[in-house]
């Protein structure tokens, strides 16, 4: 069979990691992406902003690509739109929340009247190229979340996107149950479930448990109030503002994508917050402090986010006082708990009490456990399950969870970014391998710094730099003058003082002894000195000029 009449399943970003989420599906030559989202980076990773998926093989089929729906509007969904959108200019499918939410980054990166933005409904049909895609409603947390039931010639595929099985959602909308049941009555293909909390047992509590603690939180604080979340947190932004009007507080968003996804959120109506309680920053901090709270990005503990500033001293607007209760309202991504635990200390030591979700529910997570997730097996019925959204251990264990409400084994498929899978006359398989690793975004590089230069710069964070400068006669070959040498991040400045002349010895004696053959010679002679004298590996740059 041809792949023309093959359902292909093409994950480029999501699987084997948590975010930078980015599906795509192809029949018939023709292709669906779903969601186009971003990664932060890990702690090792110095000077990259963000990280989005590896969307080479769109870039090279741009032409073909139909149409790209959104599920929901968090970052790691959306995040890497802008990028996707400069080179594969396909119609955006999204509900009038996340399309707003879209709309402000692309304003923010001049393309918000180059892109072709359409509004879909949660309930709505739509069609796009061979896939007709039913939209139906999911509880996240965010408003506005959808999943997809795509009919294809080759089956039906209901892809989850992010959700949680909520009884009592804030909003008062739970996830659309009579839906998937009307999938599953159709009979499911494919599932392509979320699996963030695979590992977690039970079900994920309601957001409602969030209201009694901010309360807690409200009641004992002496003076201002400082919750740090993600800026596309729409629901947590409810909570605050409707606990800020039950203490007699007013509330200011502090950070331009906390401001702008909060008016763009209270101009749809998703966010509805009292005129006499929202202020603006300015006006907040000319209050007395028990009066006031702030809501701001940071709560990952990321250094330029404002609570990144604050734990360090640097923001401008303002400092952590003695009597601040901080309250850090998210989960840690894999990977940040180091940096949210030294921002926690560093937040304290400046006199600020801080509550965080270890010491009281002021978050719970909008992903399904595996209790909801077994349900959502057994509401569906399947043929074949794929579980994405999640680390390599995340995906296994949802496979496990999967076989434990009788889907065959051989009817699961775990796969990482860049596997691709073909559905075709009823049978699920491998296909070709494509590349799956990470896109590097760093101010306006895009792309051009990869894993050989993160590993360089580690090397430079871990080691240090010695960078020897020799000027030698054209003639003669030997030494001008006494070569310069130059660390930094390497010694002290007292270790230095007998450092510094035995390496330019060394590179003095080699040098004129007739010894020198190139600019390697003396990087091999320093570092075996340094290495004898330091036990360390700096890195040695070597520059060589003949006057």
């Amino acid at each position: 069979m041809s792949k023309e009449q093959k359902l292909r399943i093409i994950p480029i970003g999501g699987l084997g990691e948590v975010g930078k989420n980015m599906m795509a599906y192809e029949y018939g030559g023709r292709i669906l992406v779903v969601d186009a989202g971003l990664m932060f980076p890990d702690n090792d990773m110095l000077g990259v902003d963000y990280i989005i998926p590896d969307f080479q093989y769109l870039r090279d089929n741009a032409k073909r690509v139909d149409g790209i729906v959104i599920t929901h509007g968090h970052e790691d969904h959306i995040g890497a739109i802008q990028h996707l959108l400069t080179d594969v200019p396909a119609p955006v499918y999204a509900t009038p929340l996340t399309r707003g939410l879209i709309e402000v980054k692309l304003a923010r990166n001049g393309l918000s009247n180059k892109s072709d933005l359409r509004t879909v409904q949660a309930g709505e049909t739509v069609r796009i190229g061979p896939f007709q895609i039913e939209t139906f409603h999911v509880c996240h947390s965010i408003p506005d979340a959808i999943g997809l039931g795509i009919t294809t010639p080759a089956g039906l595929i209901v892809h989850t996107g992010d959700y949680k099985f909520d009884q009592t959602p804030v909003d008062n909308w739970p996830t659309d149950f009579a839906k998937l049941a009307e999938f599953s009555a159709r009979g499911v293909a494919v599932l392509l479930g979320d699996s963030t909390n695979a590992e977690r047992p039970g079900w994920t509590p309601s957001e409602r448990v969030i209201g009694p603690a901010f309360d807690e939180a409200f009641r004992t604080a002496p003076g201002r109030i400082i919750i740090a979340t993600f800026a596309s947190l729409i629901a947590r932004m409810q909570q605050v503002a409707e606990a800020a009007v039950r203490h007699g507080r007013k509330m200011a968003f502090v950070g331009t994508s906390m401001v702008d996804n909060a008016k763009i959120a209270q101009k749809m109506g998703y966010l509805v917050i009292p005129e006499k309680t929202l202020v603006s920053l300015e006006e907040a901090l000319h209050l007395p402090d028990k009066d006031i709270v702030l809501m701001c990005t940071g709560s990952q503990g990321e250094p330029s986010s404002i609570i990144g500033r604050l734990a360090t001293g640097t923001n401008r607007q303002f400092d952590v006082e003695a009597g601040d209760t901080i309250v850090l309202s998210s989960h840690p991504i894999p990977g940040n708990e180091e940096a949210i635990s030294k921002t926690i200390n560093r937040l304290m030591r400046r006199g600020a009490e801080v509550v965080h979700e270890a010491i009281s529910p002021v978050h719970v997570s909008g992903h399904a456990s595996s209790e909801e997730q077994k349900l959502l097996l057994n509401l569906v019925r399947p043929t074949f399950f794929m579980p994405i959204h999640g680390e390599l251990h995340q995906l296994r264990r949802h496979a496990t969870l999967a076989k434990q409400v009788g889907i065959p084994a051989e009817n699961i498929v775990v796969v990482e970014n860049g596997q691709v899978v073909e559905l075709a006359d009823g049978k699920l398989s491998l296909a070709e391998r494509m590349p799956g690793g990470y896109i590097f975004v760093e101010g306006e590089s895009v792309g051009e710094i990869d894993l050989d230069v993160m590993r360089e710069r580690e090397q430079l964070a871990r080691s240090g730099i010695v960078l020897i400068t020799a000027t030698l006669d054209k003639y003669s070959s030997r030494l001008l003058k006494d070569p310069e040498v130059i660390t930094r991040g390497f010694i002290s400045p007292e270790d230095a003082e007998t450092l510094v002349p035995a390496v330019r010895k060394k590179v003095t004696d080699l040098v004129n002894s007739g010894g020198f053959d190139d600019e390697k010679t003396i990087t091999d002679a320093v570092r075996s000195l340094l290495r004898n004298q330091t036990g360390r590996r700096p890195m040695i740059f070597v520059a060589v000029t003949k006057a």
